[in-house]
């Protein structure tokens, strides 16, 4: 690789790391070219990414950035996967780890926050951005339908009972 093109690699990287909130750390030694394509696939559907990229460059690009911590992990064939959303890359990167055993993961960051295999794991159980907000929207509109129907109740009980007292006016 050239200087000029070693500098755009670790300009592209920077940018990157600085931008993303959660970066895991994985080997992917024995890993197919299919099985990579399906894991960028996977990740790309989850708004996520994977890099690989030289060891050396990247502890360049992690210079100044939250990932910084990240640096120790990256020995041997190491794949990088970020993302925005704090539970994408390491849901994926955990699924695509139980169907693949060549792919290990060695760690990560979530901002400044270093973790370990647990803490990648205890962030892929939690529900995603997308869920929450769901579950949010939820929460917020079923007081609002309640009271919709509290306040539509005494209305159709009063004409329950007018329509009782007609139906026995007519009866007499």
């Amino acid at each position: 690789m050239e200087r000029a093109a070693k500098k755009d690699a670790v300009e592209a990287l920077n940018g990157v790391f600085k931008t993303t909130s959660v970066a895991v750390v994985a080997h992917y030694s024995g890993l197919t070219v299919a099985q990579m394509q399906k894991l960028r696939t996977q990740m790309k559907q989850a708004g996520a990414s994977v890099k690989v990229s030289k060891n050396r460059l990247a502890k360049i690009a992690l210079e100044g950035t939250d990932v910084v911590a990240i640096g120790s992990l990256l020995k041997g064939p190491t794949v990088i996967a970020t993302s925005d959303d704090p539970v994408a890359a390491p849901k994926v990167a955990i699924e695509f780890a139980k169907t693949n055993e060549q792919f290990v993961i060695l760690g990560g960051s979530m901002g400044k926050t270093v973790l370990d295999v647990n803490g990648v794991k205890a962030l892929a159980s939690l529900p995603s951005l997308d869920e929450l907000r769901g579950k949010l929207v939820g929460l917020l509109v079923a007081p609002a339908t309640k009271i919709a129907q509290l306040s539509t109740a005494p209305a159709a009980k009063l004409a329950r009972v007018v329509q009782a007292y007609a139906s026995k006016s007519e009866a007499a």
